[in-house]
């Protein structure tokens, strides 16, 4: 007898629906599975047949084929074994239903029937909505992440056993809601907090400006400064997740597995600090069947690369195009993964290899050429990329000393929701998500000056010797200084304040 049940799987960073068709046959006794079957999907043979006996209903002693359809799609993970069983029980008349038309069954076998937990439940779950199923069956520990699909009901099974009596009509499951009400979006913010930072201002100011804008931010100077404390807690200065935004980080920390068990949604923006070991198909995505890297499990959130030049080039080359595009592809001979990748980057470094360069009191101990040669290794078509570019010059003892604490992460975040809620309509007239993102033609139409900005500017492009591109980036801190002002014109001191966070690869590079 044939029979059909749904269920789902990931490319990339979305989902498909995927048809197990299991035909049980009255012949010599064997089980197969194609559809382009990974080696996890292969091994469900063994956890499918233990656990049908394990759990007392028996295996078919029938000729068992399975096609995961479509045929042509690899498959992989573990998650069809509750498809396959429930398929090849209800094949051979041994489920006590008729009709699963509606269902889609998503989850990892054990031998002893319980169903464990999978990666992608979310993307799988949504996939299983939009090929019009409304009853989806996950495991429980899966169930939060999958009820924030509307329209669907979410049972969270246990095991088999459980999802038998469901399906006989006789003891039923009930389905997990979502309650946005229980989530704790305030409670991303408790960790750390600004008023932690001694001394530091330009700094701080600096932060301010990169979260009202998104702009990217490199940060400068001699260890011992404050660098990393600093990068840590920009994410307590970002707008809180919008629900669409909570969705596809959840959905890509899901894939990737890093996703704590029972959790809902991702409620604070992610802050991923890769080490400088990292090889580019970890930052990037990879493996047989690509998952997200370091970009995409970023996305939303802040990506901090600390000690810059200690990453090796082809790592770091790896960020030009996400950081253009906002996604990524990957490819490889089963087909081509697009993760998203909307990310701040923040990146911090020293100027020498021994760190004192530049140095009031401590002298450099590397020679000129070193010096260089240290300095050489972040590109310039990366440091193009990043907007804002700071000195973090070391505390003197009375900053250390000083007992009143610093402002709070709350009061500079109220500023910058308040730049992004002024610059919103603008934005969403030119398609574009901030500041940082404004094209050329975005530039000549919003950046108009006030009286004298426009020769200050002039000067400064003259003096400096500017190039097109360090002048529209100029330009694009202006507008987010402005917006934070919420002036609708750029003025002498938001030029001013803009070329002072942009010139600093003068100094170094």
């Amino acid at each position: 007898m044939l029979s059909t049940v749904y269920s789902a799987g990931i490319e990339g960073a979305a989902g498909f629906l995927v048809t197990v068709e299991c035909n049980i046959a009255d012949k010599i006794p064997a089980f197969e599975i194609v559809g382009l079957p990974d080696s996890a999907i292969r091994e469900a043979k063994e956890r499918v047949q233990n656990a049908a006996e394990n759990i007392g209903v028996g295996f078919p002693d029938s000729q068992v084929m399975v096609n995961l359809a479509p045929a042509d799609k690899k498959k992989s993970g573990s998650s069809y074994d509750m498809a396959l069983i429930i398929g090849i029980l209800h094949g051979a008349g041994m489920a006590g239903i008729a009709n699963l038309d509606n269902c889609c069954f998503i989850g990892e076998l054990s031998f002893s029937g319980d169903i464990r937990p999978t990666n992608g439940v979310l993307c799988m779950t949504i996939a299983a909505k939009e090929a019009g199923l409304t009853e989806i069956f996950v495991p429980a520990a899966n169930a939060a992440e999958a009820s924030v699909v509307e329209d669907v009901n979410v049972y969270p099974v246990s095991n088999i056993t459980e999802l038998l009596s469901h399906i006989r009509g006789r003891n039923a499951i009930v389905s997990t809601k979502f309650d946005s009400e229980t989530l704790d979006w305030d409670g991303a913010f408790d960790l750390m907090d600004f008023s932690d930072v001694k001394g530091q201002e330009k700094a701080k100011r600096a932060l301010e400006v990169a979260a009202a804008g998104g702009h990217n931010i490199l940060f400068i100077g001699p260890p011992g400064t404050g660098k990393s404390m600093l990068a840590k807690r920009l994410s307590t200065i970002l707008p809180p997740l919008a629900m669409e935004e909570a969705i596809e980080t959840t959905n890509l920390h899901s894939i990737a597995g890093i996703l704590p068990p029972g959790a809902t949604l991702v409620t604070r923006r992610p802050f991923r600090s890769p080490h400088h070991t990292m090889s580019a198909a970890s930052l990037a995505g990879g493996g047989t069947i690509p998952r997200p890297g370091e970009i995409s499990m970023a996305h939303n959130g802040v990506l901090f690369l600390d000690e810059l030049p200690e990453f090796s080039k082809q790592v770091t080359e790896t960020l030009r195009q996400p950081m253009e595009d906002r996604q990524i592809t990957v490819t490889r001979a089963s087909g081509h993964y697009t993760f998203q990748s909307n990310f701040m980057l923040v990146c911090a470094m020293n100027p020498c290899k021994c760190g004192y360069y530049g140095h009031p009191t401590k002298p450099c101990s590397c020679k000129r050429d070193d010096i260089q040669k240290y300095m050489s290794k972040i590109s310039g078509p990366l440091l193009d990329r990043i907007d804002i570019q700071i000195e973090v010059g070391s505390l003197t003892y009375s900053e250390l000393a000083e007992d009143s604490r610093g402002e709070p992460s709350g009061t500079i975040r109220e500023r910058v929701i308040r730049a992004r809620e002024y610059a919103a309509p603008r934005l969403r007239e030119e398609g574009i998500f901030a500041n940082a993102a404004m094209s050329p033609r975005h530039i000549q139409k919003h950046c108009k000056f006030a009286d004298g900005a426009q020769e200050i500017m002039r000067e400064a492009f003259d003096t400096l010797g500017l190039s097109a591109r360090g002048h529209d980036k100029i330009l694009r801190i202006a507008r987010t200084i402005a917006d934070l002002d919420g002036s609708e014109l750029i003025t002498i001191a938001h030029i001013g304040e803009a070329i002072q966070m942009r010139s600093l690869d003068r100094k170094y590079m």
